[in-house]
Order: C-alpha cells, then sequence, then structure tokens
C-alpha cells in the first residue's frame, strides 16, 4: 500500500512538472500573426562599458529599416537585427529572439573598454579587455587615458596589461589619470604616470615588472605620503629594483 502511495505520487508529480515545462513552452511562443508590440532589451554594463543604450539601438534599427514595433511576428527579421546591431564597436554580442504577447527580446553584451589611447598625431581609439582596438574620436569617459609616440602594437601589448591591472584594483583605478610614453635611446619606449591626486610624477622606466613597480609605489603612498603631504615631491622615481627615488625641483 505504502508503495503504492508512493508511485501515485511520484506518477502525479511528474505529470506536473511535464505540464508546467509544456505550459512555459506554449505560452512564450510567439504568435507570427500577432503585431510586435514591445521590445525587451536587456544591455549587460559595466562601469566602464556605457557606449550603447536603447536610443542607440533604436536609432540602429531604423537606419536599418529593421525596427520591429508595428510588424506582424512572422515578419520581425531577428538574424537581420542581431547582425545590424553587432556592426557597433562597442557591442561584443547580441542574442535576440520572439516571445509571447507580442515582445521582442534583444540581449545585448557590450564590450569593456580599458584603457583610451591617444597617440601623437594621430586618431585615438579604446582598446578592450580582450585587445580588441576599438576606433572612436569622441572621449568621454573616465577611464585612463594613454598619450605620447608609440603603435598600437606597443598598445596592445604592452599598455593593456597596465590598464587592466590599474581597473581591477580600485586603489589605482581612482589614483592614476594618464599614462605618457616617450622614447629613450632609440626606440625604447619608458613610461610616465600622472596621479589625479599630487602634483609629482611617477616614472616607471620600462613595462618589466610594473607589478611589483606599483606595489612598492603603494607602500610608499600609505605610510610616507600621508606624512610629508602629497605635493612634496616633483618626482617619483621606480625604475631600479627595490628603490624609490624621489626628487623635488630646486627653487
Amino acid at each position: 500500500m505504502k508503495i503504492f502511495k508512493f508511485s501515485f505520487f511520484v506518477i502525479l508529480f511528474l505529470g506536473v512538472a511535464a505540464y508546467v515545462v509544456y505550459a512555459m513552452a506554449f505560452m512564450s511562443k510567439a504568435d507570427p500573426e500577432e503585431l510586435c508590440t514591445d521590445i525587451v532589451l536587456n544591455i549587460k554594463e559595466t562601469p566602464y562599458a556605457k557606449f550603447v543604450d536603447k536610443v542607440k539601438v533604436e536609432e540602429m534599427l531604423k537606419s536599418a529599416k529593421l525596427y520591429p514595433k508595428g510588424l506582424l511576428m512572422k515578419d520581425v527579421d531577428t538574424r537581420g537585427i542581431e547582425g545590424e546591431l553587432q556592426k557597433n564597436e562597442f557591442i561584443e554580442s547580441v542574442d535576440c529572439y520572439k516571445s509571447a504577447k507580442g515582445k521582442l527580446c534583444i540581449n545585448i553584451v557590450q564590450r569593456t573598454p580599458v584603457i583610451y589611447i591617444l597617440p601623437d598625431n594621430a586618431t585615438g581609439y579604446f582598446i578592450d579587455s580582450t585587445g580588441r582596438i576599438i576606433p572612436n574620436t569622441n572621449y568621454a569617459t573616465n577611464m585612463i587615458v594613454a598619450t605620447g609616440n608609440f603603435s598600437p602594437d606597443y598598445a596592445v601589448n604592452k599598455l593593456l596589461p597596465l590598464g587592466i591591472f590599474m581597473q581591477e584594483d580600485s586603489f589605482w583605478n581612482n589614483q592614476i589619470e594618464q599614462i605618457h610614453v616617450s622614447a629613450r635611446q632609440g626606440d625604447k619606449r619608458v613610461v610616465e604616470l600622472v596621479p589625479r591626486v599630487g602634483n609629482h610624477i611617477v616614472y616607471l622606466g620600462d613595462m618589466d615588472g610594473f607589478e611589483k613597480k606599483l606595489r612598492r609605489l603603494k607602500i610608499f603612498y600609505e605610510k610616507a605620503m600621508s606624512k610629508v603631504g602629497w605635493n612634496k615631491y616633483d618626482k617619483i622615481n621606480l625604475e631600479y629594483n627595490n628603490q624609490i627615488i624621489c626628487t623635488k625641483q630646486k627653487n
């Protein structure tokens, strides 16, 4: 008797579960003869990826004559919408599908710019976390900007790791506003950092071992600068191993 009751409840549970799955699949299915009345837009954002919004998406779709509102659901071109939106340099991926009650769902994942590059005598561009170069001349973001004379290859291979390191560390992300690259002894590039706080310049030298150099500087900031003041020095040199050389211009 107990076995019978147990079997009955198992079968009942499985039947209910199957019905729920069927009902959800049926109810979420779009009616091809229904009008598209709503766009459900989900844009994955980070503090550094706010270049795409609802207005921009609607502008792109209208310009390409793919705007879905008012069309029959069977006439909404989801693949065409995905392809058009992915033309935007700041969009990494798009997933578009039809749902019940005349809804078109669009899920967008944005690229994450890490650093804005503004080389001497050249057009500015972003580099995202994957190393992709994103052409853009409108610099309107609070992320770190890199200036100076260097190639895109140097920017991707040398400056991007530094930018990622700073972006992932709240202290450095708030402390550094500019990276400046200059040439020394031919093609060798050296780097200076411009802090947001204080009047000094941080001289890194070459990019080798920059993580250790910055960890050393952070300790110095915490233990020394808070006592002597942020405007005490004009230059802090981290070029040499296990040393921090601070200088101040003579009046």
